[in-house]
């Protein structure tokens, strides 16, 4: 008989050593998905690089603010928030939300990561995972996972949820940090106008601890990020 059960994620005191990639759709994204595993990561001397690819200005659906005001804003609350989990190092693509690109900008953009995974020299990259529904989220991980299949990276590529639940195979204590993540998440005042994401977003982080210890609080799940799908795989053909 076939066993359908999800399976039991690996139980981790902290995150594997090695310089780390983050790739996230919007500022605040780092935070939510794996800001507490930055954090460790930080701790134990690990170099941590944050690429925030879209530039964010569908954020404000109420239009209160300039959208170049609103970029330049995002910018500011990315690494106010990132100071809370010892993040520095931010680069800001700023390409635009909310479609599915075309196939020359998934060749141009998946060009454009490669040797960004070349210059940056990661050993772990983070980004969302492929199921997520946010259309922003689920095409980054596309695109990432098409990055790396091109360039040839070798190295671990771990997907992290933020609106869509994940099934783990792997869930980091982040209980120790977590504190952090909330003041983090407490600098994004532009998006928690919003939405709740203190409650709703890392509410998801207060269930992964049923796999972890008993003294655990919260914890961060991750999965694979996989390889490209048979439609990225026709499009990177061209590459």
């Amino acid at each position: 008989m076939t066993d359908e059960r999800a399976p039991l994620p690996e139980a981790l005191a902290r995150p594997d050593a090695g310089r780390v990639l983050m790739i996230v759709p919007h500022a605040d994204d780092d935070i939510i998905g794996a800001g507490g595993s930055a954090a460790l990561h930080v701790e134990q001397g690990d170099p941590v690089q944050v690429l925030v690819f879209y530039d964010g200005v569908a954020g404000d659906p109420d239009g209160k603010f300039d959208p170049d005001e609103l970029r330049e804003m995002r910018k500011r609350e990315a690494r106010a928030g990132g100071r809370h989990l010892g993040l520095t190092e931010y680069e800001f693509w700023g390409y635009p939300e909310g479609h599915l690109p075309g196939p020359p900008d998934v060749v141009s953009v998946v060009r454009r990561m490669a040797e960004y995974f070349d210059a940056v020299k990661p050993d772990i990259i983070y980004a969302p995972w492929v199921g997520e529904y946010h259309i922003d989220h689920h095409v980054l991980a596309r695109l990432v996972r098409g990055a790396i299949a091109v360039s040839g990276w070798q190295g671990a590529a771990w997907g992290f949820e933020v609106w869509t639940p994940l099934v783990p195979t792997r869930v980091v204590d982040v209980t120790r940090v977590y504190q952090k993540k909330i003041d983090a998440l407490k600098e994004h005042a532009s998006q928690l106008a919003y939405t709740d994401h203190i409650h709703c977003a890392l509410g998801m982080q207060a269930h992964r601890s049923l796999y972890l210890p008993g003294d655990a609080r919260y914890g961060e799940g991750f999965c694979p990020l996989g390889e490209p799908g048979p439609e990225d795989r026709e499009i990177l053909a061209a590459i």
